[in-house]
């Protein structure tokens, strides 16, 4: 299997109790909760970075886990966490083309029980690739191989893309801008992902300021609604 070399940032102790908070709560989603979409409404919003430690902490946890970075339009994990990246790295479009074999693009990272799908060359239009039923097939093959699929995708509002991956997950982490995103937005949201049959996991708060005015670097707190709760 290949090698792939990732580099990620400790994170503040609060945020990471969050995430360890949204780990435990994933692990009691379910038995049948395996191929999980982290989605935004919008870019810039931190469903990258809630993906990649999502998934880190799943691993850590001693779950084989295996990140499939689906952004094909504008990857955050190619530029800023994988460091030994190659102009030759087949990637998710590779074998969504029919260029590589399932085997080929999987990789070892230096994260133990940690596995990337990566983008190594974005698109300008991947609408088809992801509506193809190679897409499909390669969630369920790594839903039996690994205890834990996190799907990176792309913003809700900007195009189609997260609402096709959304038909193909199990459950969805909707990631929310404090003070940003707009409640109509959440809302339609929320519908695009009920209307595919995605049932919706959890929220995650990004960006909520802290006492002194000032932000973490990454996310200050997080906050997590469920399924059933009220405040949705």
């Amino acid at each position: 299997m290949k090698k792939m070399n990732i580099d990620l940032q400790e994170l503040p102790y609060a945020v990471e109790e969050a995430m360890n908070r949204l780990r435990i709560n994933i692990k009691f989603s379910g038995a049948g909760t395996r191929k999980i979409l982290v989605v935004s409404s919008f870019p810039n919003e931190g469903k990258s970075t809630v993906a990649v430690y999502l998934w880190k902490m799943m691993a850590d946890a001693g779950f084989p886990s295996v990140l499939v970075d689906a952004d094909l339009r504008k990857s955050v994990f190619k530029d800023r966490h994988w460091t030994n990246r190659t102009e030759e790295t087949e990637g998710l479009a590779y074998y969504l083309s029919g260029l590589a074999d399932y085997e080929d693009v999987i990789y070892e990272t230096n994260i133990d029980n940690g596995y990337v799908v990566p983008v190594t060359n974005v698109l300008e239009n991947p609408s088809h690739l992801l509506e193809d039923a190679r897409m499909k097939q390669l969630l369920d093959k790594l839903a039996e191989d690994y205890r834990y699929v996190i799907i990176d995708s792309p913003p809700l509002e900007s195009v189609s893309d997260g609402t096709l991956l959304a038909s193909r997950s199990d459950g969805a982490i909707l990631v929310v801008r404090c003070g940003e995103t707009p409640k109509k937005q959440i809302r339609e949201s929320l519908q695009q992902l009920q209307r595919v049959g995605c049932p919706l996991i959890g929220t995650v708060l990004n960006r909520a300021e802290v006492r002194n005015g000032a932000y973490y670097k990454y996310y200050s707190r997080y906050g997590y609604y469920y399924k059933g709760s009220e405040d949705k």
